[in-house]
């Protein structure tokens, strides 16, 4: 099949779920045989080339010329989209919230292609709630109408989506880990020192995540300074960069643990495993996620989580790590604490646990050959639905 993939951010120039999940769909079909060319945004870095291919698809960037919200607009698609989408058997659209998503549902609609929606969060983590209660109920459900199938991680978004009155069908496909870079032994050999400047040779609490405050960083520097004094030999790192670290590095000040809370900004996705995988305890207190692929990444590592208390990371994180409420740093301090005081063995076991979880449910292979059946099925019903020609004798 030839496939249009439309995405805001891409995989290594910009770190993130979204931008990571399209290279590795992308990589992965076209292992299997498949024409990928990656519609995206240079993201504000015009040294970027404007068409390339790696990793066995193609790329054509696209210059950002705004970013207001944290939503890259590249006006320069517009006319590609339109006049290239033809060429494809299918478009699949990566997300409902920017741009590049809206452009290219009005042209999935204008050249009647097979399209394909993966929703990867209903609710923005950049902008204001009111905005989105405003967006959501109209440009946002035009979005999601525009294609013929969506696909969600988790029944709690498909739900959440056919409450709010979308009409279009909805598959659950789970986001995908790669099970053999993100395993304990890919941590043999990849010490966490040689990714931070010091001190992170001691046993440590990890964060992955974007530094603003829909990820919660700043409850989880609050919960760590309450249990610092009881957890001497423990430090903090912090992996991501974001418009709220010069907050945070003030705060850990204020809490009198800068000295034990590490920032190591964005790091190699080939490194996390190393990061991940050695520390005692990974902790994400987002305030809203659709399904987190740090929290995903950590459990395939066997690495024990914890998370805020999300309807979705129920089942996933129940006894292989401790749910929280949102924005309540005293119990997310006891959590750390419950599962640092726990013996090693009992947290090894738990460990395990989350690792063959994640082996049995969130495979990548099994995330690529459902999607790449959806694809299929959409075409078939295309070839249904057009008459057959009529022979005349």
């Amino acid at each position: 099949m030839n496939v249009m993939r439309v995405v805001p951010s891409l995989y290594p120039e910009k770190m993130g779920g979204i931008g990571l999940h399209a290279h590795h769909l992308s990589r992965l079909q076209a292992e299997d045989g498949h024409d990928i060319t990656v519609y995206t945004s240079d993201n504000g870095d015009s040294s970027l080339p404007g068409c390339e291919r790696r990793d066995g698809y193609k790329v054509k960037r696209y210059r950002q010329v705004a970013r207001p919200l944290n939503n890259t607009i590249t006006p320069g698609i517009v006319s590609d989209l339109v006049r290239e989408a033809e060429q494809y058997d299918v478009v699949h659209i990566h997300s409902h919230l920017y741009f590049s998503s809206l452009m290219a549902a009005l042209v999935s609609q204008l050249r009647d292609k097979p399209t394909v929606l993966t929703n990867h969060g209903i609710m923005s983590q950049s902008v204001s709630k009111w905005v989105q209660l405003t967006y959501l109920p109209t440009v946002g459900r035009l979005a999601f109408e525009s294609a013929d199938r969506i696909l969600c991680y988790h029944e709690r978004d498909r739900n959440e989506l056919l409450d709010r009155g979308v009409t279009t069908d909805i598959d659950v496909i789970h986001n995908g880990i790669d099970c053999e870079q993100f395993a304990p032994t890919a941590t043999d050999g990849g010490d966490v020192s040689q990714v931070a400047d010091d001190g992170s040779e001691s046993p440590y609490i990890a964060f992955v995540g974007r530094l603003q405050p829909g990820k919660g960083a700043h409850f989880l520097i609050d919960a760590f300074a309450r249990i610092a004094d009881s957890y001497p030999e423990r430090n903090l790192v912090l992996v991501g960069d974001g418009p709220q670290r010069e907050e945070l590095e003030a705060l850990a000040h204020e809490e009198g643990v800068a000295d034990r809370v590490e920032f190591l900004g964005e790091v190699p996705n080939e490194q996390i495993p190393a990061v991940v995988g050695e520390a005692d305890v990974f902790a994400l207190p987002s305030l809203a996620e659709g399904m987190p692929r740090t929290v995903l990444e950590a459990l395939a590592c066997e690495t024990p989580v914890v998370t805020t208390d999300l309807k979705q990371l129920r089942p996933l994180v129940e006894d292989v790590g401790r749910l929280v409420p949102a924005e309540s740093p005293g119990t997310l301090a006891d959590a750390l604490a419950d599962l640092l005081a726990m013996d090693a063995d009992k947290r090894d076991r738990m460990g395990t646990r989350g690792r063959e979880r994640i082996l049995e449910k969130y495979s990548w292979r099994d995330t690529v050959r459902q999607t790449t059946n959806v694809y299929r099925e959409l075409l078939d019903g295309e070839d249904q639905a057009t008459p057959q020609p009529v022979a005349h004798q």
